[in-house]
């Protein structure tokens, strides 16, 4: 899943991730992606998280998935352009299993969430 306020950024992901036969589902919001997670937890294995993102952000969904029992297997890679020490121990604090720049490659965004997939099984 990925979760992005910023329409270029989330269909780039998409592209990127579809192009190696990642099967993706996108949010534009925090909100309706907790409603997604909500319905189809089952069907989630990774999340691409925004932090800055209006209304709900992105700490406040790391949180509820992270909290929520149904949610236990769900992984959570903080995607944003927030580079402060402070942003990356707060998403490790709230249970984040990784944290990437959006400025990384194409090449370097699929090498990551490959690496974090294999740590689960669930390439």
């Amino acid at each position: 899943m990925i979760i992005d306020d910023e329409e270029d950024i989330l269909n780039l992901t998409d592209k990127i991730l579809k192009l190696e036969n990642y099967d993706t589902i996108t949010s534009n919001s925090g909100k309706e992606a907790l409603e997604i997670i909500e319905q189809q937890h089952n069907e989630i294995t990774l999340v691409l998280l925004d932090i800055m993102m209006p209304n709900v952000d992105g700490y406040t969904v790391l949180e509820k998935i992270k909290t929520n029992e149904k949610y236990k297997k769900i992984l959570v890679i903080l995607f944003t352009v927030k580079n402060f020490k402070f942003d990356i121990i707060k998403g490790k604090e709230l249970g984040a299993d990784g944290y990437l720049l959006k400025a990384i490659s194409g090449k370097a965004l699929l090498e990551y969430v490959k690496k974090i997939l294999e740590k689960t099984g669930d390439q």
